[in-house]
């Protein structure tokens, strides 16, 4: 794999990055949230908006992320997502979880 490939996001955390990034950057739009998932990744990691978008309506019923309205940089109408209380909680879980996986991957892949 090049420098440039990019690698679609591994099952499970993409509730991760997102909370990642509004607990990082605070409030954003979605293609604000892709953007920065993408060059925090040095463009590893792709975020498509069929998947970003459901992920984003489910977090929003979950009470994770709140949503209003705004203007964009180039003055198109975006909807702001920022994190909760309850979403810097599973933000959390979802790190511990994602460590766990890692480690359980971490000693399958490891010489004997």
């Amino acid at each position: 794999m090049g420098a440039t490939t990019r690698t679609e996001i591994p099952p499970g955390t993409l509730y991760m990055l997102i909370l990642k990034s509004l607990a990082r950057l605070g409030p954003m739009h979605g293609y604000g949230i892709a953007q920065h998932i993408g060059e925090m990744s040095e463009d590893v990691l792709h975020v498509e908006e069929g998947s970003l978008y459901p992920a984003l309506q489910r977090m929003l019923i979950k009470g994770w992320v709140k949503a209003e309205w705004g203007q964009s940089d180039n003055n198109r109408r975006a909807r702001y997502y920022r994190l909760t209380p309850a979403g810097r909680k599973q933000l959390g879980v979802e790190i511990q979880e994602f460590e766990r996986v890692m480690l359980a991957i971490t000693r399958v892949i490891q010489p004997a």
